[in-house]
This record gives C-alpha cells, structure tokens and sequence, in this order.
C-alpha cells in the first residue's frame, strides 16, 4: 500500500505523560520530552554518517515515526550501479543545485560581515536536500512559498544567482529591485511567490495559489493547468494558527498543494521537543484527512522520493500532503545569532551527517561521476557566485523616488506621471516623502 494511501488507518496513540527534570519545579516550563522521544532521537543519533539510501521504495505506510523507519538500507563499498535509484543526469543536477545553495550561502556570510548586506541575513546551510529534493522536480509554472529562510529555495526554482545577489546587496538589479532584502525573495517569472518574515504568513499565500489552480482547471475550464504549489516553512510554524486553517481549507477543497515542513529541531532557540505537545509533526496531516509522512531531511534521494509522490498526487487531483522533514541548520538561526544554545554534540553530529557530501559519496560509490566531474561542478559555481557578487557589486542603488512606488493601487492620483513628476493630490505630501 502507497503512504499516501493510508490516511484512514492511522491508529491513535495515547499522549506520553512528561516529567519535570531533577531540581527543577513542576511549574517549569522546561519539561522533559517524552522517552519516547528520546529514544527516537537516540535512533538519529546512532545512525551512520554520511550515508545516503540506495533502496528503491520507502516503507509503503503512512505511520513513518522515525528517520530510521525510513532510512532503509544503506550505500556500503562494494555497492554495484544495480542499485542506483538516480540516472547519473538527474545525479548532477542535484549535486549542482546543493553546491550552488551551499556555496551561496557561505559567500552571503562573508558578504554580511564585509558590510555589503543589511538588516537580518538567515542562511540555509545543511538543509539543501530539502530544496532540491522538492524543488528540482517541479514544472516552471508551478509556484514555490518560503520563508525568511529563502535565498536557496529561489536559487533552486531558477532565479539567478546575479539576481538573488543584487537584492541581498540591495540594488535595482535584484529579482525585487532591491526593495525586499533577504527575506522577501520574490520572482513572478519563475513563479517564487515570496519569502515572507513572519513565520506562518506565507501559508495562506501557497493554500490561495492552490486554490487558483483548480478554479482555473475545473471553473475556467483550462484543462492545461496541472500546476502545484510547495509551501516550505519550520517546525516553529506549526503551533501557528494559520498552520491548521490552511490544512483544513486544503484538504477540504482538495487543493493541489504539498506543505513542508523544514523541521530543523530548533524554532530559534526554541527546542522542538519543549514547544509542542506531540513533537511529530506529520501526524497533523491524517487529523485533517491527508497524508503525513516524515523522512530523512539529510539524505536527497529520500526527499526526493517522498517529494515525487506527493508532486504527482497532487497533480492528479488528489489533494494535499504534510510532509515533515527532518534536517538541521549547520550555522546560527541568523548570522545576528551567535548559535551558543544548541549543544555542540548534537551539532557535530549532524555535520557528520552533510546532506552534500553524503550525496558526493553516493554517486562516486556507484559510478554516477567522477572526483574530477565534481570538482569542475564546484568550480562552475565559485564561478557563478562570484560573478553573482561582481554584479551586485558594481550595480545602482534604486532612487529614492522608487519608495512611492508599488504603493498607491489607484493609477489616476498616486505615483510618478510619464512625465517623472509626482502625482498626488497633495504634492507636498509626496515631496516630503520623497526626501525624508
């Protein structure tokens, strides 16, 4: 049986009661996660580094608890091509894309110290298999919603390098002519439609995109349009509100749309485990009638599996899917944030575990490149980025004029005229604006 195919039997299990941890009051709002949990986590912990899935299929059913369940077996020395699960193509594009996301980034940091970018800068190091897992398998027309987290979700649904760089620099030359920053990576012509800094906010965004997919479909009579809508947010977001009006109204309407959660384990520095009454997430999926599976954030060929399947399910009409990732932030929740709260155990463990150099040896293991081809993929894109810093570099700053504009909605008294001149019905009012 598919995962996506057992909503209905999902059986329910009774809520772990919590302890308070030694010395601390029962009143404390740091309670212990369940043992259950720990022992879910102790499961990730043991599990080999640097090892990607060579198995074909995932356990065919919805109750995907752990990363274990579904890690299957793993890439040894002696793995023959027989068990590849990616043609050696689709094997470099994804390498390409995660290098790309993963050296973007690094230059970003090196850039926001040098003084080049401004305001709160957060990066996606570690996570990049959840981006190109998802991402790569989708059509140009269909839409991508992020988050504050957004440089590699637009970097991977084709925005280019230069483009993404420029708005981080804050110039004209920007996918948002300069005027969105960091979180609020936006390109209508490659369908990213936004990052959005609040957390939760972006979900009613991609739950509206779906919708118009089907009126256009099934109101409008396109019969062309199959497009869906992939919402990427964190596990922070899913006490949020928003979060459960949207599964609810997605799964009602059978809204062709898959949710992601990006669970990195910490909401700032916010355990997961201490801010939720039930840390796994993926079982609010089956609560509202679709299918909630987790899997393996660090390894690509299993997002990409999963992803696969719930890309398809979607176009064909079937509805949502809540699938939660599990993956780790390799730097600080911004690069405002020193990172001195998560544990430096936890997190070598997770760098152990680098979802691009466990692809790396996954395809060398079983013929898919050579060290050599990845060695000139990773020099193309220290290429790319730095022509994509140059570019940013040496690019205009937008004119103040450029605050009065995308305000107004009403053409007739708002704006700037054909003539360059301020049209308002209050000129002074616009003026002073202007040269505040």
């Amino acid at each position: 049986m598919s995962a996506f195919m057992a909503v209905k039997t999902l059986p329910s299990h009774p809520v772990a009661a919590r302890s308070t941890p030694a010395g601390k009051p029962s009143s404390s709002p740091f309670l212990a996660p369940p043992s259950r949990l720990r022992r879910l986590f102790q499961q990730q912990q043991d599990r080999p580094s640097s090892s990607i899935s060579s198995s074909p299929s995932l356990p065919r059913r919805i109750q995907a608890v752990s990363a274990a369940d579904v890690l299957g077996s793993k890439i040894d020395s002696n793995s023959s091509p027989s068990n590849v699960v990616i043609s050696r193509e689709e094997g470099m594009e994804l390498y390409e894309d995660m290098v790309l996301g993963r050296a973007f980034e690094d230059m970003c940091a090196q850039m926001y110290y040098r003084g080049k970018m401004f305001g709160f800068v957060h990066l996606y190091n570690g996570q990049e298999a959840v981006s190109t897992g998802f991402i790569k398998l989708l059509k140009r027309e269909d839409a991508v919603v992020s988050t504050y987290r957004d440089h590699v979700h637009a970097l991977s649904k084709g925005v280019p390098a230069r483009a993404v760089m420029a708005e981080l620099f804050g110039k004209t030359t920007g996918c948002c002519r300069g005027q969105g920053g960091s979180m609020h990576m936006f390109s209508a012509e490659h369908n990213v439609l936004g990052g959005f800094a609040f957390i939760g906010e972006g979900i009613p965004v991609a739950t509206g995109a779906a919708f118009s997919s089907r009126y256009r479909r099934e109101v409008l009579k396109d019969a062309s349009c199959d497009h869906v809508t992939v919402a990427f947010f964190g596990d922070g977001t899913c006490n949020n509100g928003q979060f459960f009006e949207c599964l609810n109204m997605a799964a009602l309407w059978k809204l062709p749309i898959v949710f992601v959660v990006e669970n990195n384990l910490w909401a700032i520095g916010m355990s997961h485990l201490r801010a939720t009454s039930d840390p796994e997430i993926w079982k609010k999926g089956p609560a509202f009638g679709m299918p909630g599976v987790h899997v393996d954030g660090m390894d690509v060929l299993k997002v990409r599996e999963v992803a696969q399947e719930a890309i398809a399910r979607a176009r064909r009409g079937e509805g949502p899917t809540l699938v939660e990732c599990e993956t780790y932030r390799f730097r600080g929740h911004s690069l405002a944030d020193p990172d001195e709260l998560r544990n430096p155990d936890e997190k070598a463990r997770y760098a152990a575990r680098d979802p691009i150099m466990a692809l790396k040896k996954y395809m060398l293991e079983n013929n898919l490149a050579t060290e050599s081809e990845l060695k000139a993929i990773e020099k193309k894109i220290d290429d790319v980025i730095e022509d994509a810093v140059e570019f940013g570099d040496a690019s205009p700053l937008p004119p103040r004029s450029q605050l009065l504009e995308n305000v107004f909605a009403d053409p007739k008294g708002f704006g700037i005229g054909p003539d360059g001149k301020y049209r308002c019905e209050d000129p002074g009012f616009t003026q002073g604006t202007a040269e505040v």
